[in-house]
């Protein structure tokens, strides 16, 4: 048994994206200059990474994104991270403040990058001027696909402008087929991000749905997302289900707030924007999301569990929480616990790897 008390890791780190490959675990998130738009003034590199061999020990390992053109803006989110055909994808969006976000993508051969963007957006300004948070999923077939968040000013059949989620299929992994599809609309005052918003010229009651992953459960699809103002106490996590991974998306049930996590007052506050990642014993579901505390967003960790009336999150939790282990072989591309001599091994190439760049 491993324990850990979150935060799991000290430093600021946003929107966690954690993955496990080769059975190392790796984080990637929206570090505070990302946050802040100063990212020109203190580093190169965009994104900060983090590594942990046992699942609950995360260490800084370094920027992943060398910056590309700085016309694109100053403000990078919310990078998230796929693994197909020897090659690493990282998503990310990209713009001024709250304006302009397009989504992009970058490759690398190595978790740790340098991810190199492609040189090419995702989504064009033209026809969609927001758009962040873009999650990559694979179906069982091989296909994949991207969910991300982007804006809408309709309020047919009841539903509230603001940000919500799309998702469109990936033709390969650098390009989007074009054929967007709406998942989920806000319809909840909870959702409800900032009342008389000034937004493309006009004011809006707008409604924010965002940081979408996606998760199939005995054949369903999942969609997790965070609702509210990303700021307050009334950011959560919640989810709609579906039986087909373009919809149509349900998250009915959900009228008196998000149902997997909600801030507990005076202990958590502003659970969201998650990632899913299996723990060590390959078998036990863990959302890794953020939280505030002080002035910082900071990364936590907690399980999962699938009752009959759907997931459920056994937090926001404050406390001392055990992990089990169950250790796997080296090499294994599953998740699991790295053995000693195994982390041995894979230290000596990540120091010749860094030693040749």
């Amino acid at each position: 048994m491993l324990t850990y008390t979150n935060p799991v890791y000290k430093g600021y780190f946003a929107d966690p994206f954690v993955w496990q490959h080769l059975g190392v675990y790796y984080a990637i998130g929206t570090g505070a200059a990302e946050a802040a738009g100063t990212v020109d003034e203190i580093s190169e590199r965009v994104f900060p990474l983090l590594r942990s061999f046992d699942f609950v020990n995360w260490h800084y390992v370094g920027n992943a994104l060398p910056r590309p053109d700085p016309a694109l803006g100053n403000n990078f989110w919310a990078p998230e991270v796929a693994y197909s055909d020897g090659k690493f994808y990282l998503y990310y969006s990209v713009g001024h403040e709250d304006k302009n976000h397009q989504l992009r993508v970058a490759q690398s051969d190595s978790p740790l990058g340098p991810y190199e963007d492609i040189g090419e957006p995702l989504t064009d300004l033209n026809n969609c001027p927001f758009a962040i948070d873009p999650h990559p999923f694979r179906d069982d077939d091989g296909q994949w696909y991207l969910f991300y968040a982007r804006d809408f000013l309709d309020t047919e059949g009841g539903v509230r402008a603001g940000t919500a989620i799309a998702v469109d299929r990936l033709e390969n992994m650098t390009k989007l087929a074009g054929v967007e599809t709406v998942v989920l609309r806000s319809r909840c005052d909870w959702q409800r991000f900032l009342a008389n918003r000034l937004m493309y010229g006009e004011f809006y009651d707008w409604h924010t749905l965002e940081g979408p992953c996606v998760r199939k459960h005995q054949g369903r699809y999942y969609c997790f997302y965070s609702g509210g103002c990303w700021e307050t106490e009334n950011y959560g996590v919640d989810y709609g289900v579906a039986d087909s991974v373009m919809g149509l998306y349900s998250d009915a049930g959900n009228e008196t707030g998000p149902r997997v996590l909600r801030s507990l007052p005076g202990y958590v506050k502003g659970p969201g924007h998650n990632s899913i990642v299996f723990a060590p014993d390959g078998q036990t579901e863990y959302i890794a999301y953020h939280a505030w505390t002080a002035d910082a967003r900071q990364m936590c960790l907690d399980k999962i569990v699938w009752t009959t009336e759907g997931p459920r999150c056994q937090g926001p939790s404050w406390t001392p929480q055990t992990v089990d282990i169950d250790q796997m072989p080296c090499g294994v591309e599953a998740p699991g616990f790295m053995s000693g001599e195994c982390q041995k091994s894979y230290q000596k190439i990540e120091n010749l790897r860094e030693t040749k760049s």
